[in-house]
């Protein structure tokens, strides 16, 4: 007999999982807080508050999944069947998980099953716990009491015990899956990278592979005697995202368009392994796809990209570390125009776009960021964003865009453009992030700096003046000291 207490396990999309998933469910003596039987009620409303019910309810008591059944008397628990598919059922014309997805906050996780059980169709709801906040339907927070589903708002004891759970779990600490062999768990994980960029011989058994995997949180032992593989795990190591639900649609895309709109797709690619053992691959893949130019010098051909390698590296970087793991349904993605490349990640900056140079580094993500650092991947020394703007600035490219949306951000690497092509907003913007650089750096501003900068001549110097008295203007840079003369003002960010 399988136990109650490892249900978790045994969520999937296999049928033979699923068929024991209900006949488990179905000794249970009632309705639980995290289980809810139908026999044949879909009103689409109802089941979007149970979502949240039960979402908000499967984090308070410690489970990973929550789940409601269809075609389960929901006195006696015996199987009825249903005529019903979950997956085909609509609102109107729209079909009924869109419609519960637009409703829903973002953090809702759920899949639609249906399953044979002796002879009996029975769907099968599984709801991921909530995760980073509550889960709300139209807005409204609701909770399990009892076997009944109620607004959370008229339980403020219940609320603040559930935010409690919710603040003190961290997403890389939650488990991706459970209940595996120490084997299986080592063999779900391409770990190799690992001891490459520490330099450590790889151990000849799994158990010794296991010992670094739990020492870094990739892996975590059970009190049963299972392990569990952690996000933080599977986001690093994964060999395969799709052998991990919560954290598959975190995995990198790659799109390649045909010429400077996203009009006509040339190439699309999901990597499937984790951002630790893909990394390199992934980078000369992106480069593979990159605009470049070839030249002849002392008669050896070489091929020069359009864009620098380390500002892709650390754009990329950035982007996989500090996205925001709350915001469901969407992952990083680089996309490549034959004049730009963007790259996205869920979340929102933690520090204002204009101070990303001299502020301190801060991690949503604490320890993907220390295990990236450790393995060389990336650093958390706050000098990403001076290495972005230096290669820009040494490839006279106009500077990176940083565009912050309700909850994405956008950072746009352009190819080369004159002086002249650029508008005046990309121009203030370049004079203000050399200002940053410059300043940083010990040094200010100055029309010479500036003028090298935008490989212009001393015949610019007025153009090049007119854009400073503009970016002063405009409250962007200000003179490090006003009482010099203006042929030889210095400037220093507003900030300084």
């Amino acid at each position: 007999m399988l136990n109650l207490e490892n249900l978790d396990s045994l969520q999937g999309d296999s049928v033979e999982n699923l068929e024991k998933l209900v006949l488990e469910l179905c000794k249970l003596p009632n309705e639980t807080q995290w289980v809810e039987f139908k026999r044949d009620n879909y009103d689409p409303k109802m089941i979007g508050q149970d979502i949240s019910a039960l979402a908000n309810s499967a984090a308070l008591q410690d489970r990973s999944c929550a789940y409601m059944l269809w075609g389960i008397d929901d006195k006696t628990h015996s199987l009825v069947g249903t005529k019903k598919a979950l997956q085909s059922l609509k609102k109107g014309n729209q079909e009924i998980e869109s419609w519960l997805r637009n409703l829903l906050s973002r953090n809702a996780d759920f899949e639609f099953h249906s399953v044979l059980v002796n002879d009996k169709n029975i769907g099968v709801l599984v709801v991921y716990k909530a995760e980073h906040a509550p889960v709300t339907f139209e807005k409204t927070e609701y909770i399990r009491i009892g076997s009944y589903t109620k607004r959370l708002n008229d339980y403020p004891a219940v609320q603040v015990q559930l935010w409690d759970k919710i603040r003190n779990e961290k997403f890389e600490e939650q488990y991706a899956l459970i209940d595996l062999t120490e084997e299986n768990a080592v063999r779900k994980l391409d770990y190799s990278v690992y001891f490459d960029r520490k330099n450590i011989p790889i151990p000849s058994d799994m158990k010794g592979v296991a010992h670094y995997m739990l020492e870094e949180g990739a892996l975590v032992k059970q009190d049963n005697g299972l392990f569990a593989i952690t996000n933080l795990g599977a986001i690093a190591f994964a060999k395969d995202f799709h052998d991990f639900h919560k954290t598959y649609r975190k995995a990198l895309r790659v799109v390649k368009y045909e010429g400077k709109s996203k009009l006509a797709l040339l190439k699309e690619e999901t990597r499937t392994k984790g951002y630790a053992a893909d990394f390199e691959n992934a980078i000369k893949f992106i480069e593979a796809l990159l605009p470049s130019r070839e030249e002849i010098v002392d008669g050896i051909r070489k091929s020069h990209t359009a864009f620098p390698n380390i500002a892709i590296r650390e754009i990329l970087a950035n982007a996989l570390i500090h996205q925001d793991f709350s915001i469901s349904g969407a992952g990083p993605l680089v996309e490549i125009f034959d004049n730009r490349i963007e790259v996205t990640n869920p979340g929102v900056p933690l520090v204002d776009v204009k101070r990303i140079i001299d502020n301190p580094p801060r991690s949503r993500n604490e320890k993907l960021a220390n295990l990236l650092r450790c393995l060389r991947i990336c650093e958390e020394l706050g000098t990403g964003w001076d290495k972005i703007i230096i290669a820009c600035e040494l490839y006279n490219l106009p500077a990176p865009i940083i565009d912050v949306y309700e909850e994405s951000t956008k950072v746009t690497l352009f190819s080369h453009k004159s002086f002249t092509d650029l508008s005046i907003e990309d121009k203030l913007w370049a004079c203000y992030l050399h200002c940053c650089i410059k300043y940083v750096q010990g040094e200010q501003l100055s029309n010479k700096s500036l003028r090298e900068r935008f490989r212009l001549s001393v015949s610019s110097t007025a153009s090049i003046s007119r854009l400073i008295s503009l970016a002063v203007n405009k409250r962007l840079i200000k003179p490090a000291d006003p009482t010099t003369a203006p042929r030889y003002m210095k400037y220093i960010p507003y900030w300084a």
